[in-house]
């Protein structure tokens, strides 16, 4: 059995079931439980120091969540996250996110956005120092400060739900300095936006904040992480080229 025990860190805000999805999910966004591998409940309970039960509602949950399918007499199987499903993440994050800052911009307190500030200014200082690792940690709180000032539960539950599932991308993608010190830039600019109160740029810049991350990723490796081909986004590329290129040629046609 595994020295770790999840009893352990049961607190008042979550239930033991709700730690056992929790670590569960977890594990599966990490990349821990690979797609279409097997989860065992008395296994995943003996490494918990859990019994069956929780292990058995987590699952349960994690299938509403659509990150593994129970098939009745077989088993739990992991779907995971694919290179799609994070595509679909961001372009639905840019929205909530500039939403996030627009409403921020109106209920931000003077202590959150000077912790935002100085947030800013450790970010340029371990761009400068080459800090990665600490770059990635501030980014993150960077986010958890935007999602806490929007003053809204359902959208910083939403918004942070998102943000946890693609960290493991996020994490390997945003390991450049280059794109480390452009997300900074932009942290800076929804910052002043803020500042100044003007919620519609900030929305703007905070939507457009998640479109340059979701481009950085594709640039660095979001089809290899997940194991799939760059060949289809390719593909359907492609394919609307040869629709445009077409239907140019028979615009000529008609001429």
């Amino acid at each position: 059995m595994s020295d770790y025990d999840i009893r352990k860190a049961v607190n008042d805000n979550y239930s033991l079931r709700g730690r056992v999805f929790q670590k569960i999910r977890e594990d599966i966004l990490s990349g821990k439980y690979k797609e279409h591998e097997e989860l065992k409940e008395v296994a995943i309970g003996e490494e918990l120091g859990v019994s069956r039960t929780p292990v058995r509602e987590a699952f349960r949950q994690l299938e509403l969540e659509g990150l593994i399918q129970i098939i009745p007499n077989k088993g739990a199987y992991v779907t995971g996250i694919t290179a799609k499903d994070v595509k679909d993440i961001y372009m639905i994050r840019s929205l909530l996110e500039g939403l996030c800052a627009r409403m921020a911009t109106e209920k931000i307190t003077k202590e959150q956005l000077e912790e935002m500030e100085e947030n800013i200014y450790l970010a340029e200082f371990h761009a400068g120092k080459g800090h990665m690792d600490q770059m990635a940690e501030l980014d993150n709180r960077f986010h958890d400060i935007l999602y806490e000032a929007c003053d809204s539960k359902m959208l910083e539950h939403l918004l942070r739900d998102f943000h946890q599932y693609v960290l493991r991308v996020r994490q390997k993608t945003l390991s450049t300095n280059t794109r480390g010190r452009a997300s900074n830039k932009e942290h800076r600019q929804i910052m002043e936006a803020m500042k100044a109160k003007d919620a519609e740029k900030a929305e703007q810049l905070a939507n457009k904040h998640m479109i340059n991350a979701y481009d950085n990723m594709v640039k660095n490796g979001l089809f290899e992480i997940y194991g799939e081909e760059a060949a289809e986004e390719t593909k359907d590329k492609a394919v609307e080229t040869g629709k445009k290129e077409s239907g140019k040629a028979e615009n000529k046609k008609g001429k």
